[in-house]
């Protein structure tokens, strides 16, 4: 009835899983109890569960990224905390089966569930409004696009609970992944996760690739979108493209797993670097993925901090899209040491440095934008000029890695784990954390508090230095990365040094919290009614804070870069037009979630093999999507006189596009 599943699955002889689950499980139960207490169940479903909006979507996303950090942030701090007292006579606190879970969640987590929802939930809020839009080209795609991620996320919320997750790393390379050497569900719990999330960010990728290739604004031509809007078009094209590579890898390995076949397993006639090309023609696309829209975030935080155009907008847009195509030209560099050609290797070293040279672009026209501004150094600008020289140094390392003969002594180092972490938290995690803070007032209505989060800044900055630069160390000492176990006390100071750097970066997230909460408290104190607390530059600025349903009572008219700069510049007699249009909105619908609720029970019953649980819940998903192609009551109409009104309540006074 419960195919694999017993109650001999649930841990309960090792004390911090049982302490993480026990955790897990009272935040859930306290949280389900206030929304009980508080009679708050009928306004979630209405407003947000069912919500089409894409603002709400992308706040849903924002904080899934943030509850997944978390998670995903106890993992690392587990190694770096064993590691430290893993020395000699030493074993730690960890088996090596439950250190192997460790780091192979941690490197899920933090690229599937944090960095993916993070750049989906500041793209689904950003996007339509810098490009004048009332919403996404699919609202109701959006939405299984997010239920399908958090069905992800609670696979591996779950694999802490009942059974295992993966010990294979988060790259999951057979042989190791096959059944043979892995006969346990934790493989599996790894496969169905990605190949959830893997489906949402697919259709993510298809839905922002349309929405902003059609219908923008007047007069928003595509060498007038703000560069924010261009690094998400050409990660939608990324998504769009190496996405399926993923869903493609592990559903071949899923069927070797299931029914025996042998696509990976050499000695059953299929070859296991399929999968190696496979999941890196995906992964190292994902890489840019992920940090191309923080290279946007942190053009439009330099610009506004900056008061200053752009430098080189055209040169930025260029390298971008360089960026983007160069991207699916490198995936080989991951595995130099795998036997591949001389010839072949020396191929992917060039194409390797050639992707620099646009990334320094970059980097020069960021600067060149900040020389002779009026920089503020609010939080958001912080978090920019940080990432400078932090990524640069990440860079580097980079191109010392694209040499084959250096990435054959490094590969398999801590050298490597400094380079990777080097790249993706300060080009990744920093832009995030920017656009988040900058555009908080916006969706939210009121500033988060500036002290909190400078010290919020600091903890991160700090940590992040003292937590990677001894691995480079390590890795030149001859230090292999994954290591449970180790006999050299050499080793022992540095990670110490990178022990304190997380507990830093620990700190930092609890800033972050205490300056959420802060903020909350004090928020008629810091409300924005101007929309326009930094003195924006783009659309997303002339309307009001938070925004209304619609975004736009009046589409704007375009007329440069810079779209609402040029609206203060050149402000028109009357702010008000003679008459307002109805608008059309999608209706909500409990399609998405429902559906969302279908996969993770589907996807837990092909875990355990509980049949007949996963034909219900297949059958349950297709009777959602067959239900709702018949569906034709999918829209709403607000009405001429309803807007004006919300138009006047919001704006008591006229001010340059406050009507756009």
């Amino acid at each position: 009835m419960l195919g694999k599943l017993s109650l001999a699955d649930i841990a309960y002889d090792n004390p911090i899983v049982i302490g993480g689950v026990v955790l897990m499980t009272g935040a859930a139960l306290a949280t389900l109890l206030l929304i009980s207490y508080f009679r708050k169940w009928p306004y979630l479903w209405r407003n947000w569960l069912t919500s089409l909006d894409h603002k709400k979507i992308g706040i849903m996303y924002t904080v899934l990224a943030l509850v997944m950090l978390l998670r995903g942030f106890a993992d690392a701090i587990m190694m770096r905390a064993h590691q430290v007292l893993a020395e000699g006579a030493n074993r730690g606190f960890l088996t090596p089966h439950h250190y192997d879970q460790i780091f192979s969640a941690h490197g899920t987590i933090m690229i599937i569930f944090m960095a993916m929802p993070f750049l989906s939930g500041l793209t689904n809020i950003i996007v339509p409004l810098q490009l004048g839009k009332r919403d996404v080209a699919f609202p109701f795609l959006n939405a299984l696009s997010l239920w399908l991620t958090v069905a992800g996320a609670m696979l591996m919320m779950l694999s802490l609970a009942i059974g295992e997750f993966s010990t294979a790393g988060w790259t999951g390379y057979p042989p190791f992944s096959e059944i043979q050497y892995s006969p346990g569900v934790g493989i599996d719990y790894w496969i169905w996760a990605l190949m959830l999330s893997g489906a949402g960010s697919t259709m993510t990728g298809i839905n922002f690739l349309s929405t902003i290739l059609l219908d923008r604004a007047p007069g928003m031509t595509l060498m007038r979108m703000p560069l924010f809007s261009w690094t998400a078009l050409c990660t939608s094209i990324l998504m769009t493209l190496a996405f399926p590579a993923l869903t493609v890898a592990t559903g071949l390995l899923a069927l070797d797993r299931y029914l025996g076949m042998h696509f990976f397993t050499n000695a059953g006639g299929g070859n296991m670097m399929n999968f190696v090309n496979l999941f890196w023609i995906w992964g190292h696309p994902e890489v840019y993925i992920v940090i191309l829209p923080a290279f946007g975030i942190f053009s439009e935080v330099i610009s506004t901090f900056s008061a200053k155009r752009l430098f080189g907008y055209r040169s930025l847009v260029y390298a971008t899209i360089a960026i983007a195509l160069l991207s699916f030209t490198v995936w080989l560099h991951h595995f130099f040491t795998m036997g591949a050609s001389a010839n072949v290797n020396a191929a992917f070293g060039i194409a390797t440095m050639i992707i620099a040279v646009p990334t320094g672009v970059k980097i020069f026209d960021w600067l060149l934008t900040m020389y002779r501004g009026r920089i503020r150094f609010s939080v958001p600008m912080l978090w920019a000029l940080a990432f400078l020289p932090s990524f640069a140094v990440g860079g580097a390392t980079g191109v010392l890695l694209a040499v084959p003969p250096v990435d054959f002594m490094m590969h398999n180092s801590e050298f490597l784990v400094a380079h990777f972490h080097n790249m993706l938290i300060p080009g990744a995690m920093f832009g995030y954390l920017a656009g988040y803070s900058y555009w908080f007032p916006k969706v939210f209505g009121f500033s988060l508090n500036e002290k909190w989060g400078k010290l919020a800044f600091w903890n991160w900055l700090v940590g992040f230095y003292l937590a990677f630069m001894p691995l480079y160390a390590l890795g030149l000492m001859g230090m292999p990365r994954r290591m449970q176990h180790y006999d050299n006390p050499e080793w022992q100071p540095f990670l110490l040094v990178a022990a304190i750097g997380a507990l830093l970066i620990l700190i930092g997230i609890g800033c972050l919290g205490i300056q959420l909460l802060v903020s909350i408290k004090n928020r008629q104190t810091n409300r924005d009614r101007t929309g326009d607390p930094w003195n924006g530059r783009s659309l997303e600025w002339s309307t009001a804070s938070p925004p209304p349903v619609y975004n736009f009572a009046v589409r704007p008219e375009v007329k440069g870069i810079d779209a609402f700069w040029y609206m203060k510049q050149h402000p028109l007699p009357a702010t008000r037009p003679p008459r307002y249009q109805e608008i059309v909105l999608p209706r909500n619908s409990g399609a998405g979630v429902l559906f969302g609720a279908a996969s993770l029970l589907f996807g837990f019953a092909m875990i355990w093999h509980i049949w007949w649980l996963a034909m219900a819940a297949g059958l349950t998903m297709l009777t959602i999507i067959i239900l709702r192609s018949f569906d034709d009551d999918t829209e709403y109409r607000l009405t001429a006189a309803e807007i004006e009104q919300m138009e006047r309540s919001r704006y008591p006074t006229d001010r340059p596009g406050a009507e756009t």
